[in-house]
Formats: structure tokens, sequence, C-alpha cells
């Protein structure tokens, strides 16, 4: 199966600990050996850091986007080391580099693309180019709810949900630098164009991202 899996920052690089990276690596490892994988990299907090300082010295939306790019790619350079050999050496920089990088054979890892488009719209977009069956989204909470479940306690977790229900839900999300939302609204709206299948999970257990592969998860399933 073709996979395309979307790891947060926050989730992979929390405190830059090279033991927790390495367990992301061993996870990916197991699953590539039965599959075909893209793996798409955030910014987490440090993205959010530098945006944030950028702002308050008067950067524009574009120049936040870019320092953020940059932070993606560095987390995605992170994981190619801890893969090693079974990695693609380089960061593909464009979506035709990562389909050519993906014709090697080799795990290939990635981060930002363009300005105003998060990770999570750049995993969909892969995976429409490339024809996978499948984008994992290893976020920082366990599934898409009603609501910010951080802020409103009366907040539902959805279990399975149309790519209507999921626009819907995330459509009120602010599309700035950083923004910080289980899934984006572009990336949404792309998966209700292509009627791809999405599973977001917790991955801030790594064991969760194989068990949205053996489909025995607790995350939330958007049902193409």
């Amino acid at each position: 199966m073709k996979i395309v899996i979307s790891i947060g920052g926050s989730v992979l690089v929390s405190n830059l600990e090279p033991a927790r990276i390495k367990q992301y690596a061993d996870t990916i490892r197991k699953i590539a050996i039965d599959n075909e994988l893209v793996v798409v990299t955030g910014g987490g907090v440090a993205a959010r850091d530098y945006i944030k300082t950028a702002r308050a010295l008067g950067a524009n939306e574009m120049l936040c986007d870019l320092m953020g790019i940059d932070v993606t790619r560095l987390n995605a350079t992170l994981l190619i080391a801890a893969l090693g050999e079974d990695a693609y050496p380089q960061v593909p920089e464009t979506y035709e580099e990562a389909q050519r990088a993906v014709e090697l054979g080799k795990i290939v890892v990635m981060g930002g693309v363009v300005p105003g488009q998060t990770t999570d719209a750049v995993s969909v977009m892969l995976a429409e180019l490339l024809g996978a069956e499948l984008v994992i989204n290893a976020t920082s909470v366990d599934g898409v709810y009603t609501a910010d479940p951080k802020s409103n306690p009366d907040a539902k977790k959805f279990d399975t949900m149309t790519p209507a229900q999921l626009v819907d839900i995330v459509i009120r999300t602010e599309m700035k630098a950083g923004s910080n939302s289980p899934i984006d609204p572009l990336a949404a709206k792309i998966i209700e164009r292509c009627n791809i299948s999405m599973i977001v999970v917790d991955g801030r257990n790594p064991e969760n991202i194989i068990n949205a592969v053996s489909g025995k998860h607790d995350g939330t399933q958007i049902v193409a």
C-alpha cells in the first residue's frame, strides 16, 4: 500500500531528543517493510517561535511562511539522519522531486513546499499526486473534535466522519503562518475534492501510527 504519513513537528522533535527521533525512525521502518512511504514533517514549536519573533519584528506572512518551511525541512533532515540508508538522502523541495524520489524505492521525507500551504496540505496533495491509498496525520491530539477540546469541555470526538463534515469543522481555522489545528482548511478541501482517506491519530505515541496502518486505531477516520 502507498501511504503518506504527516508527523507534526511538536510530536517528532518536541525537545530535540535523539532517542525520540530514532523511535519514530524505527516505527517508519516497520511500516515501510510492506508499504511504500512518504513522510511529511511539520515545524512544531520551533517554527511557531520563529514566526512569532518575525512578526514582532515586522515580517509579513509570506516571510513568516518561508521561515516555517525552513524549519520543517530541518526536521525532515533530522529524520532522514535517523533513518540512515533506508531514506532518500535529500529533502525534496517540490512535489515533482518527491515523486521522482519515490521511484527509487527509498523512504522519502520532506517538509513544506510553498507559502500558504501547511504540511497537512502538502501531505494530502502528495497523496493525490502519488495515488496513495491512505494519509495518516500523526498530531498532538487524538482525533478531530466538534470544537477545540482544550477550550470547550463539551467537545465530542468523531470516530469517523465524511470529508464534508471535516470541512465544516475546520473552515473556521485562521489561515496564518504557524496556525495550529489538527487539519487545516486547505487540506480538508483537498480531501473533499479528491476523496482521500485519512486517519488522524495521537502521534505522541509512535505505536498509534502502526495501529492506524493496521486499522486498529482510536483516532478519527475520514472516510472517502
